[in-house]
């Protein structure tokens, strides 16, 4: 792992085992507070992933954030929406409610790939100017 010179977050090499190993580690940790919030009355199936996928983007990459996404759908559907720790048919609503965590989670995942990327822009010294610019009138 690598620090970043803003705030000190650890970051991983996105395709790497470990980045992986943290998506999955990520996604238990969601589940286990996403079965908190369901008892206690929380119908809001992935309230708790979305959050932890724009971090999880944010420290080890895209790709393991996408590998998170991917499990945390048939995750979520098996231990969550009711009759739990069953896979039944899906109503719309529980459809429409997958169908918005897959925009949301590609939104964010991008969001959090783009912070990335201006984090290591401005880590290796920013943009450098490139001589003369359009808007710059040289008479």
């Amino acid at each position: 792992m690598r620090r970043t010179g803003l705030f000190g977050v650890p970051r991983v090499r996105p395709w790497s085992w470990q980045a992986f190993l943290l998506g999955l580690i990520v996604v238990a940790m969601s589940a286990a507070l996403q079965g908190i919030c369901v008892a206690l009355g929380a119908k809001l199936y992935f309230v708790v992933f979305l959050p932890s996928l724009f971090v999880l983007a944010f420290v080890a990459g895209a790709p393991a954030a996408v590998f998170a996404a991917l499990l945390t759908v048939p995750l979520v559907w098996w231990a969550f929406i009711p009759p739990a720790f069953q896979f039944n048919s899906l109503t719309s609503a529980n459809a429409d409610s997958i169908n918005l965590f897959c925009l949301l989670a590609v939104l964010l995942i991008g969001l959090a790939d783009l912070c990335r990327e201006t984090m290591t822009i401005i880590r290796s010294g920013g943009l450098k100017p490139s001589g003369e610019s359009a808007a710059t009138n040289s008479q």
